[in-house]
């Protein structure tokens, strides 16, 4: 099935041995849980990218689902979801602008409110500041910003009545 992500080990060393394979395969088989019963449910990156966003305590960084937590041991779960909060917004990075105004407002039609709602509330509130990964360098999280801007203005302007300046 398309769309799922794909597991990346940087910590791939020999220091720690059996304890660093075992943990691995614990934070592996945490993602593969994860995307494969909740993720797979989600339709569109905008829209997987709010919810593990969602799931992160803003002021503790922790991220917390209870199904999971039920499963796997908390440092699994952490590095898991930062994970795969990491890869998602990576991807969407990488789609074409089109691809990013596309699925973007899929997934604001499916909010409360409705894309009639929803935009004009992102662009005042630059509620899309939260959906950014902790550890997104700079660059990324600058890019991203610039790019849902420009998507909700876009947005804003081709779906939306027009603005009464009455």
């Amino acid at each position: 099935m398309a769309g799922f992500l794909v597991w990346k080990c940087s910590d791939c060393g020999t220091h720690g041995g059996m304890r660093t394979l075992t943990q691995l395969q614990q934070n592996r088989q945490v993602v593969q849980d994860f995307t494969l019963t909740t993720l797979a449910g989600i339709p569109g990156l905008f829209a997987r990218l709010a919810y593990i966003a969602s799931l992160r305590d803003l002021s503790s960084g922790r991220y917390d689902h209870a199904g999971l937590a039920a499963l796997y041991p908390d440092a699994a779960i952490q590095q898991a979801l930062q994970l795969c909060h990491e890869q998602i917004f990576e991807r969407i990075l990488e789609s074409p602008l089109l691809s990013q105004e596309e699925d973007l407002q899929a997934c604001l039609r499916g909010m409360e409110g409705g894309l009639s709602s929803a935009v004009p509330h992102w662009r005042r509130m630059e509620a899309y500041r939260v959906l950014v990964p902790e550890a997104a360098p700079d660059y990324l999280r600058e890019l991203f910003y610039s790019n849902l801007r420009a998507l909700l203005e876009i947005l804003d302007k081709e779906h939306l009545p027009a603005h009464s300046d009455a």
